[in-house]
């Protein structure tokens, strides 16, 4: 799957495991690698320990290392210490949805 991100086409591949990026295994659910232009994103199965609702929090996990690649393509994640805080994309990948429905509902995107 590829998607355009400020005119840079990234390639998000999912159900990544550990053996094929080394980083997954340090409990980290997915990375963006700007230079390869790739959004990895690991293979979720559910356990004992795992959320219910994998696909919910896959789709959290994918729009998070968007936000990444969007603060990168910008230039904020190399030139600030915000663009690249974890709190901040991860606030963003949150609200995003509600804040998009929010914008629709208000006909203004």
């Amino acid at each position: 799957m590829k998607v355009n991100v400020l005119g840079t086409e990234y390639q998000i591949i999912k159900n990544a495991t550990a053996s094929e990026y080394p980083i997954l295994e340090s409990k980290a659910d997915g990375f963006c690698d700007f230079s390869t232009k790739k959004i990895v994103i690991c293979d979720m199965k559910p356990d004992d320990y795992s959320m219910k609702n994998l696909e919910m929090y896959e789709e959290k996990v994918i729009r998070h290392e968007l936000v990444h690649a969007f603060m990168y393509e910008s230039g904020l994640d190399v030139n600030s210490e915000w663009g690249r805080d974890e709190t901040l994309i991860d606030w963003i990948a949150i609200q995003f949805p509600k804040m998009v429905e929010s914008f629709k509902m208000m006909e203004v995107i």
